[in-house]
């Protein structure tokens, strides 16, 4: 028997994205998947959760308003080092440009994608 935060829940998640339906799909999709899922409309909202919980991986849009993923990312490898970045993103070239500055061990995954991709890739960076 495996050790499950949360009821049996396989995970922790924050998720950060500024389209409200393509959030409210994710967080949907993911719970039903078996993961906890925090979801924030931008990467500010993100900070204080990741200051004061623990989650397993950041789940987060590139291009948001206030602070990009990016950015978001790296604030949140400081403040929660054991954390792990998967970024998702309809601009595969900005993904590209901009993954440099990305923590060491994130992932990017394009839009479109389908759920069992999403799903596959948060079980892979989860068993790491």
């Amino acid at each position: 028997m495996t050790d499950q935060p949360e009821g049996g829940k396989r995970g922790r998640i924050l998720l950060a994205e500024d389209d409200d339906s393509m959030r409210a799909f994710l967080e949907r999709a993911i719970e039903r998947a078996g993961y906890h899922v925090v979801a924030v409309d931008r990467g500010t909202a993100a900070l204080p959760h990741i200051a004061g919980g623990e989650f397993d991986l950041l789940l987060t849009d590139i291009v948001m308003p206030e602070m990009d993923g990016i950015e978001l990312a790296q604030r949140a490898a400081a403040l929660a080092p054991g954390m792990r970045v998967m970024f998702i993103t309809g601009f595969a070239a900005v993904a590209m440009a901009k993954n440099s500055g990305a923590p060491e061990g994130a992932r990017v995954l394009s839009k479109p994608f389908h759920l069992r991709e999403l799903t596959g890739e948060i079980e892979r960076m989860l068993a790491a």
